[in-house]
């Protein structure tokens, strides 16, 4: 009889540690209904992320910090708006940059408890 080859399972993609200013270009993860529905059914997490970041810098800071292929980053910029309280204060609300960030199918993250 043959004696069975062992099969090893390939290993996982290894990242490099994540830099300080990984944790400058992702700020915080964005927790709303609509996020939380559109992680659930097509893995993608919204973060909220700094105004002189690009898709590539987002891209890495996130596979550092989180160790996990990105599929594709879409970048948002929400521009200032402003407010009103009754008719006497007036101000703005600070506009800001966030990311659309998908991973495989099959991944998970929590952010929740990271």
């Amino acid at each position: 009889m043959a004696a069975k080859k062992k099969v090893e399972a390939a290993p996982k993609a290894s990242f490099p540690k994540a830099t300080e200013r990984d944790f400058q270009v992702i700020v915080k993860p964005i927790i709303t209904e609509k996020s939380m529905k559109a992680m659930s059914d097509d893995n993608k997490i919204t973060l909220r992320v700094a105004d002189d970041a690009n898709k590539t810098e987002v891209r890495l800071a996130f596979e550092r910090i989180f160790q996990v292929k990105v599929v594709d980053v879409r970048i948002i910029t929400v521009h200032p708006k402003a407010t009103t309280r009754g008719t006497r204060y007036h101000g703005t609300i600070q506009g800001y940059k966030k990311a659309i960030v998908t991973i495989p199918e099959g991944e998970a993250i929590d952010l929740l408890r990271e």
